[in-house]
């Protein structure tokens, strides 16, 4: 019998660390090649790492709740089968994430419930499944609704790579890569780790809590914001009854959100310069072909702005669509770091929280953030008449150096315009 020890592996994005959310096996089960052992979260995002042995587990090296460094001990397994002990790279094209050591089975995707304490045989000469070079690569063809086990290896040690990913998404026909995105699976619950005892030494009355590795990103990304981006904010108060109505007419059409999405979105093709970033730098304003809009969600790990991707290629029931795609998947922290970096302008529903309005952080490198307030009853005059309406507070949040109070102004009102007349912005759509 020999024992191997996997080391926690490098999960890319420049992660160094991460905390193991809960183990999906215990010492005592028997694991297969690819098979999920652990779900970790990094400061990006929950995702589970394969074992690269097949046998039964003998030590998990670190409890649940516990953060581990890059390539610390994180599982032993004794082995039952001979398998191939290979380190793999991805290729330099593509991501850049680098996961050494092992693969993934396309099947292992299909959920995250612990395995029974069962014995198994493995054949020695069993086919292996398609090897996936970490659980993002994983994550992408699962969002993109790819069968890896039809995917092309290009990567070394016949790899699947997030290029191979892509290019099969590339091949497919339209019909296929119209397909919607397959449904989340059910997050595992996990324990909340007790809070630590107060250190020797502290004050009494005191107790300490150490940022997760959500709120330390977060931390950094609204810390350089605000030191960087010489912000201005702006506020409109809109009569969205029309929208409200609309929206009552069809059940079960799309939420007001994707109404007010895709009013976003046309608003920002009138005015590219929102949809950007500042090169300081280089003194340079660099204005983004597609519209990447971001949605701000409050999981339950912290505040995550998952994008929707070519936003400005979509109808209102699609982007309903991917909102609620998104906006679950984040909050049980499966939202790919892709995702959650690709965003190019934000979009955030604060009214969900019972507040009217808010002066909100801009998301570096973002320029600018559009915020919405509940909608409730209030007096107001139509007409010359008074009458309650459904009125939200509209703010907007820009970056100074690229643009002026006029061009902000002329964006807030293409959308308040529309939300208050949408059935003619949607027919000049």
């Amino acid at each position: 019998m020999t024992t191997r020890t996997f080391a926690l592996p490098d999960l890319g994005e420049g992660l160094t660390e991460a905390e193991i959310v809960q183990w999906l096996v215990a010492e005592g089960d028997v694991v297969e090649v690819d098979q999920a052992v652990a779900e970790v979260e990094t400061a990006k995002s929950v995702v589970e790492v394969p074992s690269p042995y097949a046998g039964r587990v003998a030590t998990l090296h670190a409890p649940a709740g516990s953060t581990l460094a890059v390539g610390e001990p994180l599982i032993s397994v004794v082995a039952v089968a001979v398998e191939a002990d290979t380190y793999r790279e991805e290729e330099q094209a593509g991501s850049g994430n680098v996961l050494i050591g092992y693969g993934t089975a396309a099947a292992s995707a299909s959920g995250r419930k612990r395995r029974p304490r069962r014995p198994i045989t493995i054949p020695a000469s069993r086919t292996r499944p398609p090897q996936v070079v970490s659980p993002l690569v994983r994550q992408l063809a699962k969002i993109k609704n790819v069968d890896l086990s039809t995917v092309e290896a290009t990567g070394r040690g016949g790899v699947i790579t997030r290029g191979d990913v892509e290019r099969a998404v590339a091949a497919s026909t339209p019909a296929t890569a119209a397909t919607g995105p397959a449904t989340a699976a059910t997050a595992a619950t996990a324990a909340t780790p007790a809070a630590p005892a107060t250190p020797a030494g502290s004050p009494a009355g005191e107790r300490r809590v150490p940022l997760n590795g959500f709120r330390k990103a977060a931390t950094a990304a609204l810390s350089r914001s605000r030191s960087e981006i010489p912000e201005a904010t702006v506020w409109v108060d809109v009569d969205a009854t029309r929208l409200w109505q609309v929206r009552e007419s069809n059940p079960g059409g799309p939420g007001l959100l994707a109404y007010i999405a895709r009013f976003t979105v046309a608003a920002l093709r009138a005015f590219p310069v929102l949809n950007a970033r500042f090169d300081a730098e280089r003194q340079e304003i660099v204005e983004y072909e597609r519209i990447n809009l971001g949605i701000a969600v409050q999981g339950n790990r912290g505040l995550l702005v998952p994008a929707v991707r070519n936003a400005e290629t979509m109808t209102t029931t699609q982007l309903g669509d991917e909102i609620r795609r998104l906006t679950a998947a984040a909050r049980e922290g499966r939202v790919s770091p892709e995702e959650l970096s690709a965003g190019t302008f934000t979009l955030n529903n604060y009214g969900a929280f019972g507040v009217d309005g808010s002066a909100a952080i801009i998301n570096h490198p973002q320029v600018a953030i559009l915020g919405f307030g509940r909608i409730i009853d209030r007096p107001w005059v139509v007409d010359g008449q008074l009458c309650v309406r459904k009125i939200t507070q509209m703010s907007f949040v820009f970056d100074h150096r690229v643009c002026d109070g006029g061009t902000a102004a002329g964006f807030m009102r293409d959308v308040a315009d529309a939300i208050e007349d949408p059935a003619s912005a949607i027919a000049h759509l």
